[in-house]
């Protein structure tokens, strides 16, 4: 009797079967740049030819133990849409312009059905950032993973000309900061949000809370908010009186928003806006202090503009007319310290 390669725990046929799956869901996210369809060894995509002096700008990330929830639940349609925020969103900081993105997908044991629905998440975060998903990689590895789970990892690649390029070469003192809501929870600590919601208070996904509004799965598995047409409507709205992005990711504002700040500077934020619920649940059940919080969330704020104080009116109408919810949240100040940092005064201390 011999022994294939099935017997070992991987099935070619449902990984191709998987292939086939995939090809609509990218061709739905195709954009004029690309070459070629999925289905080769490599992905094609061209530079657009009206950017002078292009530059590329690349970024990669996974989705963490949010995959936990999506676990639990056994939901997987939305996981795909933070995978490909967490990757963009980065990118975009930049004022670049997202153009194409991978993924990869490693699992023990392939589930043709469960993948597909975590690529349709995906094809659908490409459709919302407005860039191809290019190709990936499936791997199915007997034995790395606990059966019914996987991983995924997503590399984006962005375009930007050199006199576009946003950051803290353009920053100054005087500077006005605006915050953009997030979605909750984004795709970030969850490690300490299962320890508190799942263990501490013996919730489970599939509760009810009335402070929520919803299951906690629900709300645990709201998608990233992606922003990149958003920065495509501020970057034409402001021009060059738009200075920095922030993405607000696991370190907070704290340890985000000095990324953007050049040396000299600190940024005070106003921190005193209305967080979505979620933050509170986790702050009284843990209990967590209110500067672990500041460390490991985005507190209801997923971006932050710098941008030219007498502009901040017409970022606000922009923002409004793009759908998002945001609100002035501070400036930008002289420092002597080492470092760019942020500080936070207390409720009602800034005008």
């Amino acid at each position: 009797m011999t022994i294939k390669y099935k017997d070992a725990g991987v099935d070619i046929d449902a990984g191709d079967e998987l292939v086939e799956r995939i090809k609509p869901l990218a061709r739905s996210t195709r954009i004029p740049e690309v070459v070629a369809d999925v289905g080769g060894f490599a992905g094609l995509c061209s530079i657009p030819s009206d950017i002078e002096e292009p530059l590329l700008v690349s970024g990669t990330d996974g989705v963490g133990t949010k995959l936990k929830i999506a676990f639990l639940t056994r939901r997987h349609d939305t996981v795909g849409i933070d995978l490909v925020a967490m990757c963009v969103n980065d990118v975009v900081t930049c004022g670049a312009r997202p153009l194409f993105f991978l993924d990869y997908f490693g699992c023990g044991a392939l589930d043709v059905g469960a993948a597909e629905a975590v690529i349709s998440g995906i094809a659908e975060g490409c459709r919302q950032a407005g860039c191809a998903l290019l190709g990936g990689e499936t791997a199915e590895l007997p034995g790395m993973y606990a059966a019914g789970e996987y991983d995924l990892a997503g590399f984006a690649v962005g375009v930007v000309g050199r006199r576009e390029l946003l950051g803290p070469q353009r920053v100054a003192r005087g500077d006005a900061l605006i915050a953009v809501a997030s979605t909750g929870l984004h795709s970030n600590g969850y490690s300490l949000a299962r320890r508190v919601l799942l263990e501490t208070l013996g919730l489970s996904v599939d509760s009810y809370v009335a402070e929520l509004g919803a299951t906690l799965g629900d709300v645990l598995l709201t998608p990233t908010r992606i922003y990149a047409r958003t920065v495509s409507s501020l970057t034409k709205a402001l021009g060059s009186d738009l200075h920095a992005l922030c993405h607000v990711t696991g370190g907070g504002i704290s340890g985000n928003l000095p990324r953007v700040l050049p040396r000299g500077t600190r940024a005070r934020f106003r921190l005193d806006h209305e967080r979505p619920p979620i933050f509170g649940l986790i702050a009284r059940g843990g209990p967590v202090v209110e500067d672990e919080l500041r460390r490991t969330f985005n507190l209801g704020v997923g971006l932050v503009v710098v941008l030219a104080a007498d502009r901040v009116d017409v970022a606000l109408a922009t923002l409004a007319a793009a759908g998002e919810r945001a609100w002035p949240a501070g400036e930008v100040i002289a420092s002597d310290a080492a470092a760019p940092d942020v500080i936070i005064p207390q409720p009602g201390a800034m005008p």
